[in-house]
């Protein structure tokens, strides 16, 4: 099994030197942080990953969580990840101080939970499940709620879920059943069912705090008639004693990946003495639910980003241990008397593990870049800005959860093929890399909706706005890199899948203004790819721009080797990822429509 799962040096290079984390500690809100002191926090991070959560990956997955008596059944590093995490700030990272939290810019705790999710993406859902949920009591629950959940909650005594799902429903979440009826007593009655629940039940928490979207008898139909209620499975009374609430662990869902991550299945009100609080106003739970997306989407980004990581170490290090084959001479042929060489100096090999560096690295760059967005969002004071950095986030979100997903996932299998035979047998850990990444371009919205929301919704969003700013972010980019005669050819590339982007657009964007909404949409997910697929380009340019500064300037916190493999990589990027948008500009500008449903079924 490899030794080593993120290289902190990269991860450190994007924070600090691409993404320029000093200008978000500018804030009045992070006036306590500097560099130094979040170096600090980052290296106890990986030092509690090395020890507490790598060296049982594997084992997670061959003893997986189960259902027995009525719990779920988890391994003992789940206490240890839920109390010492909580101890250390990995639940309360983000949140107030007088909330009880540390106040960290989001960009520095997705860094910190990149390293947790590349040790073991097992373990960190189960506090940051408990993160979201307690982060909406915070932002819509009333004192009570707050005084009661959060302290415990973000203690890691008490663990927390976000329940949507539900058996009929699925990702639609107008078609949710699960009822609240009012009493005179100050709470609902909660009766219903709700799958896929991630973090549900485990015998290593006293209590399970559920935020639980429901219908109030007698709403209005759709999403708009869909309440947020705090749902514990046991309740306290006044002096905290707990009784249980009538919240039953119906079974545990057996996964092709990630299990030792428990997904359960709830019933609620199966004795009609379910009580559930809400929260914030009745019909608005789907708004609050999904003002927290954003922050959910950018950890799905970030856990591919990391499974891809530490896929991608695993491979590399068996490339460089791994001796077959004799590398040609120079008449093309290979000499049998010639010692082995390693796979590693094979060109087949090293294009499988550039692929794997690239689409990994550049996640990550991606994932803080949309954390960044996200801090500014919040802390800036001026106006405008503020919204030029709302609105650059809508528009990438879709984005930052579905590259990391959909690429890790190729990532992964080309790491798996790096390995041959090995990595199709369960004594190395590829295949259980390519099994856990599975589950990303399903979780927060499949890659269907993403694409979906991000064609649909996000281009459009206030006639363009944000697509204007994100053109112009990497105009920027490319006039920086212009400047280095060997990065310009790579400036002149971008500019003109630009142009070609924005043939595409009009092309789209004519069914909508036609009303054809349906073929508008139809060729969303190969849009979502074409764009994608840009986006990175300007993401690793950027990387590579900074890369070459430190080179000419002189102004190095790493080797002059660490510099060359960015942008060397970015090169590769450019060579073989980015001409893949003339294939799908290619699709996307075809009239054909060919999959909408007509009177003729054809799929027979």
């Amino acid at each position: 099994m490899a030794n080593q799962y993120i290289d902190f040096e990269t991860l450190k290079y994007l924070l600090y030197d691409v993404h320029q984390l000093e200008d978000v500690l500018q804030a009045d809100r992070f006036a306590d942080h500097d560099k130094e002191s979040l170096d600090m926090f980052l290296e106890s991070v990986k030092e509690f990953s090395d020890r507490e959560l790598f060296p049982y990956v594997k084992e997670m997955d061959e003893k997986p969580a189960y259902h027995k008596d009525g719990t779920v059944i988890v391994h003992p590093q789940v206490d240890v990840m839920m109390k010492k995490g909580g101890e250390m700030g990995l639940i309360s990272g983000t949140f107030d101080y007088d909330a009880g939290g540390l106040q960290l810019p989001m960009t520095v705790f997705t860094c910190a939970a990149f390293i947790l999710d590349a040790a073991n993406n097992h373990l960190p859902g189960y506090a940051g499940l408990t993160l979201g949920s307690a982060e909406l009591i915070v932002h819509f629950g009333n004192k009570e709620l707050n005084d009661t959940y959060v302290p415990k909650m973000l203690s890691g005594e008490w663990a927390g879920t976000m329940c949507l799902t539900e058996p009929q429903a699925g990702s639609s979440l107008s078609d949710v059943v699960t009822k609240a009826t009012p009493t005179d007593d100050g709470y609902y009655k909660i009766s219903g069912q709700k799958i896929f629940i991630s973090g549900g039940d485990h015998q290593y928490a006293d209590n399970f705090v559920h935020l639980v979207l429901a219908r109030i008898e007698g709403a209005p139909a759709g999403t708009k008639g869909i309440s947020l209620f705090v749902v514990p499975k046991k309740r306290p009374d006044v002096n905290g004693n707990l009784t249980p609430n009538d919240v039953t662990t119906v079974a545990d869902f057996q996964k092709v990946g990630q299990r030792g991550y428990c997904t359960t299945h709830l019933g609620f009100g199966d004795a009609d003495d379910c009580q559930g609080w809400l929260v914030g106003e009745a019909h608005h739970g789907l708004k609050y639910m999904f003002l927290m997306m954003n922050g959910a989407r950018i950890a799905v980004g970030r856990g591919a980003a990391a499974i891809a990581s530490a896929a991608y170490h695993a491979s590399l290090q068996y490339a460089k241990e791994r001796p077959q084959g004799r590398k040609l001479s120079s008449d093309g042929k290979k000499n049998p008397e010639q010692g082995q060489t390693l796979i590693i100096n094979h060109p087949d090999v090293r294009r499988m593990l550039l692929q794997q560096k690239a689409v990994y690295e550049g996640s990550l760059s991606l994932v803080i870049l949309a954390a960044k967005y996200y801090d500014f969002k919040e802390t800036l004071q001026d106006k405008e800005e503020k919204e030029k950095y709302a609105l650059l986030l809508e528009l990438i979100i879709p984005m930052v959860k579905t590259y990391p997903s959909e690429m890790g996932a190729e990532a992964v299998s080309n790491g798996l093929q790096v390995l041959g035979g090995y990595g199709f047998c369960t004594d190395f850990i590829l295949q259980q890399y390519y099994r856990d990444i599975r589950i990303f371009p399903i979780y927060e919205g499949t890659t269907g909706i993403q694409s979906q929301d991000l064609l649909g919704r996000k281009l459009l969003m206030e006639n363009g706005k944000a697509l204007q700013l994100l053109t112009a972010e990497i105009m920027q980019t490319i006039q920086e890199a212009s400047k280095y005669d060997d990065l310009k050819k790579y400036a002149l590339k971008l500019g003109e899948k630009l142009q070609l982007a924005q043939k595409v657009i009009g092309f789209l964007v004519g069914f909508a203004q036609k009303g054809d909404y349906e073929r508008f949409l139809s060729d969303a997910t190969p849009f979502m790819e074409f764009l994608s697929n840009i986006t990175m380009a300007w993401i690793w340019l950027d990387v590579a721009s900074h890369a070459k500064n430190a080179l000419v300037t002189g102004q190095k916190t790493y080797a002059e080797d660490f510099y060359e493999s960015k942008i060397h990589t970015m090169k590769f990027f450019y060579k073989y990822e980015l001409p893949k948008t003339n294939g799908l500009a290619e699709i996307l500008l075809d009239e054909e429509a060919l999959t909408i449903a007509g009177e003729k079924e054809i799929l027979n």
